[in-house]
């Protein structure tokens, strides 16, 4: 039996399956669990004020399906983020995170994976790093409180684009609730670009790595590339980081729309399994 447990990106799907489709679908493909998307557009956001009776009939799905939900994709704050400059929206940035927080709290979700940006559609400088760091502080005290932890996701982004940098902002904070949840795919782009060793890069997070996107990547692009026709080294990546005790992982990939979504799934779900057998074949 494995030691460790692999869920499936909600956008793998088409948007309009239902949660019960979805989590049949995920259990179909032997997935552990489910990873939610809570991005910026308006129908996702409206996830976060769900009425109790729904949150209590997904979880009741939850159990009747046999898949959990059990991490949250919040990129949410792309739009309204925790460091911009306007004080409307870093107000509506920190009621994002306490309605984030609040429903990953009633679903049983265990880690909120934070977008790693001050800002996105503005300029970033010395006050929005200062903002940002100011509300993260907040923000890890209301998931303190709540039990739920907070990880960094490593974005395309040369604010936090790898493990190191991330960290940074870790041992700010300080608290056992605050860690980073790497993409492989953007900190393989960083470290490519910066000449170093991404292996190198994922050590520094030893200890503070909750979880890790497999993700895979081509220089310059960091979306929608089918596992296998990049540059990733996943067995490294998996070998190492399951060498450090990381044991949840999530196959990151998106369904565009073309041909059949179940068919992308089982290749990627076979092709990680392959690269997992491969990584840790002497474990």
């Amino acid at each position: 039996m494995k030691d460790y447990v692999i869920g499936l990106y909600e956008k793998a799907m088409p948007n309009t399956l239902t949660w019960r489709e979805k989590l049949e679908c995920a259990r179909f493909f032997k997935y552990d669990f489910l990873e939610m998307s809570i991005d910026e557009t308006d129908e996702k956001l409206k996830r976060l004020d769900m009425t109790k009776e729904e949150r209590k009939a997904l979880v009741d799905l939850m159990f009747e399906v046999g898949v959990p939900i059990r991490t949250m994709c919040l990129s949410g704050h792309r739009k309204f983020p925790l460091g911009s400059e306007d004080k409307t929206t870093r107000e509506r940035s920190l009621k994002i995170m306490e309605k984030a927080i609040d429903l990953a709290c009633d679903l049983g979700i265990r880690i909120i994976q934070l977008a790693g940006y001050d800002v996105y559609y503005e300029n970033g400088n010395e006050k929005t790093r200062e903002f940002f760091l100011e509300n993260l502080k907040k923000s890890v005290d209301l998931a303190s409180k709540k039990g739920i932890i907070l990880a960094f996701e490593t974005m395309e982004t040369n604010f936090m684009n790898t493990v190191g940098k991330a960290m940074e902002y870790v041992k700010k904070i300080d608290s056992p609730y605050l860690g980073v949840y790497p993409d492989c795919g953007n900190i393989t782009n960083a470290s490519k670009s910066l000449g170093e060793d991404v292996i190198f890069d994922l050590k520094k997070g030893h200890g503070k790595i909750f979880a890790l996107h497999l993700k895979e990547t081509v220089r310059g692009k960091f979306r929608e590339i089918p596992f296998g026709t990049g540059h990733v080294d996943f067995n490294e990546i998996i070998k190492t980081s399951y060498e450090m005790g990381v044991r949840r992982f999530v196959t990151e990939f998106w369904y565009t729309g073309e041909g059949d979504y179940k068919e992308g799934i089982k290749f990627s779900k076979d092709f990680i399994d392959r690269k997992f057998e491969e990584a840790l074949k002497d474990k």
